[in-house]
């Protein structure tokens, strides 16, 4: 297996929201940037709801929020993803998910 430390990770979490109102949408973008951005080793964050008018046949139009943080390499990701922030955030909010998907690959 190669050591891919050296490569940045893009982490990207699609949210599905039991609550798909706007305000359940806005709590949810709100609590990402208090717990999510500022973390060691971001080199990206965004936090935001789901774009209208995106009406191509490829647009895939199955979440509410999407979240996309950047981090330095696996081991900052490593990191992130056991920060007591981290944590809070995923308690916090765990009760309104439908669904959360996650796509985590090496970026060039």
């Amino acid at each position: 297996m190669t050591d891919n430390n050296d490569k940045q990770l893009a982490h990207i979490v699609f949210f599905d929201l039991n609550d798909d109102s706007d305000a359940a949408r806005q709590q949810l973008v709100e609590a990402g940037r208090k717990y999510l951005s500022g973390h060691d080793g971001t080199v990206y964050f965004s936090v935001g709801i789901i774009g209208q008018g995106f009406d191509r046949p490829v647009n895939d139009h199955d979440f509410s929020v999407a979240l996309h943080v950047v981090f330095e390499n696996k081991t900052a990701h490593d990191i992130y993803q056991t920060h007591e922030r981290h944590l809070t955030f995923i308690e916090e909010n765990k009760a309104n998910w439908k669904r959360v998907r996650v796509f985590d690959s090496y970026v060039a």
